[in-house]
């Protein structure tokens, strides 16, 4: 298991992050109707309700879709999620690459504790196991938090603005310089993130 130590002395607990399945149902359902309007509003857009199809979805049971949740005290306090899909290269003949859509969305009372960069560090690695060679996210303006957290730890990130929202692209190949890709191991990553920056 991978431990960050962050000290909080106020506040020592953490949160683990571990692959989502079936058995998160009802406790994503739990999760996203817990967040705040604002919340969902930046993580969907719009205030999206937890309906059954969505849960599946965001539990990772669709196929190419892999989500990763954060618990503590038994209590999903954060979620993310990648949907894998290929791209043709731009040389004939030179096969495909594949791009992950991801998203993650953070309980209002854990923000800006890491648990966001958490998220997006487990995903980026788990698809990096999958050959996955890029990422790709849309972020409200409004979502600053988001941003910086993005752009603080891929600064290499492209960024495409359009009225309402910037539309990131992170190369894996990069993210990580001097890294090797992690092993297939890393779909069931665990992982303990210390309360606090």
């Amino acid at each position: 298991m991978n431990r960050t130590q962050v000290s909080r002395p106020d506040d020592r607990r953490t949160a683990e992050i571990r692959p989502a399945g079936p058995a998160d149902l009802p406790a994503l359902g739990d999760f996203f109707a817990g967040l705040s309007v604002q919340t969902r509003y930046l993580r969907f857009f719009g205030p999206a309700a937890p309906t059954p199809g969505l849960l599946r979805l965001l539990s990772g049971q669709d196929a190419g879709v892999h989500a990763v949740v954060a618990v503590a005290g038994g209590v999903i306090v954060g979620h993310a999620m990648a949907s894998d899909r290929p791209e043709p290269k731009d040389v004939p003949g030179s096969g495909q690459t594949w791009t992950a859509d991801v998203g993650v969305v953070v309980a209002d009372a854990w923000q800006g504790r890491g648990v966001g960069s958490a998220l997006m560090r487990a995903l980026a690695a788990q698809a990096s196991a999958r050959g996955v060679t890029s990422l790709a996210m849309d972020v409200l303006h409004v979502n600053r938090q988001v941003l910086a957290m993005i752009l603080g730890h891929w600064p290499d990130a492209c960024t495409d603005r359009s009225r309402d929202s910037l539309g990131i692209g992170i190369q894996l190949s990069r993210c990580q310089p001097g890294r090797p890709p992690a092993p297939p191991a890393a779909r069931r990553v665990r992982a303990l993130v210390p309360v606090g920056r």
